[in-house]
């Protein structure tokens, strides 16, 4: 007998596919090449969404989900939380840990994804470039103490080869391009072909843009994008980037102040042991 399997994806544009799509303009993305592959007969439900934050899909997307009884989930959030002005380490980590521990409870084998590291293709001043380092490592740490917790699978997306050269990326260096989804496909089938019968995912180099063609694309959707969200991160980053420059004129440990974030790799372990703790008693 077959088994039927049902995939629920979860999460914001990286999940929705922006950087891939068709001849029709229809975003792809990672999702689309693995379900091509999938042997087993699936059923295939998508329900993020650009620009969703994590408050959205615990509250919004998963119950859908949650309808649909998935074997498999993927959970692809936190890009668009981090670039709020009022982003909170622990608010992001206690809306993730929700999310995968409702997936848990019916068994779902769930995916996580690492954030890259923007910092390694965007050319920012080296100020700012610290502030957002941080602010993803912050959400780098939350989504491993939950997969921690629930034994969910990580792609490990930093450790990928070649993963910050330019014909992996979209554009907007932002979100992956066709090439870099169909990595993505590649490194998550890695994960399910020991539960799942998944063909190999072919991975097609792209045509590279011209010069002319990416100063258009960012003068048309680029640099709306950015005055839009100026208005959201800008002021906040403002303020990170005045600490974080004191801290280095006097030599002290950014990573200490309350201003800045608490320090979030020991803030989540200590979480993590306690809920641990609380789960074996």
């Amino acid at each position: 007998m077959e088994r039927i399997a049902t995939l629920a994806i979860l999460g914001d544009s990286a999940a929705y596919g922006i950087g891939d799509m068709d001849s029709q303009g229809n975003s792809r993305g990672w999702s689309y090449y693995l379900v091509q592959s999938f042997e087993d007969p699936l059923v295939y439900v998508n329900f993020s969404r650009p620009g969703a934050q994590s408050a959205e899909v615990l509250n919004t997307q998963l119950p859908k989900a949650l309808d649909y009884k998935p074997d498999i989930a993927a959970v692809i959030v936190g890009g668009n939380d981090l670039l709020r002005n009022g982003f909170s380490p622990e608010f992001f980590y206690q809306n993730l840990r929700k999310i995968v521990s409702s997936l848990d409870e019916l068994d779902v084998q769930i995916l996580l994804l690492q954030l890259h590291d923007p910092t390694e293709i965007l050319r920012l001043p080296q100020i700012l470039a610290r502030v957002l380092r941080r602010r993803v490592n912050a959400v780098n740490a939350a989504t491993y103490a939950v997969a921690r917790e629930f034994d969910s699978h990580v792609l490990h997306t930093r450790k990928i080869e070649n993963i910050y050269e330019r014909k992996v990326w979209h554009i907007d260096r932002m979100h992956p391009s066709k090439l870099g989804h169909q990595m993505i496909a590649f490194h998550f089938r890695e994960i399910l072909k020991k539960y799942w019968n998944i063909s190999d995912i072919e991975i097609v180099q792209p045509e590279m843009k011209s010069k002319h063609e990416s100063i258009k694309w960012m003068l048309r959707n680029g640099a709306p994008w950015f005055f839009k969200r100026s208005f959201d991160l800008f002021p906040a980053a403002i303020i990170l980037m005045g600490i974080e420059l004191g801290k280095l004129i006097f030599k002290r440990n950014a990573e200490n102040s309350q201003l800045y974030f608490p320090n979030f790799p020991n803030y989540f372990e200590q979480e993590f042991q306690q809920v641990h703790e609380a789960r074996v008693s």
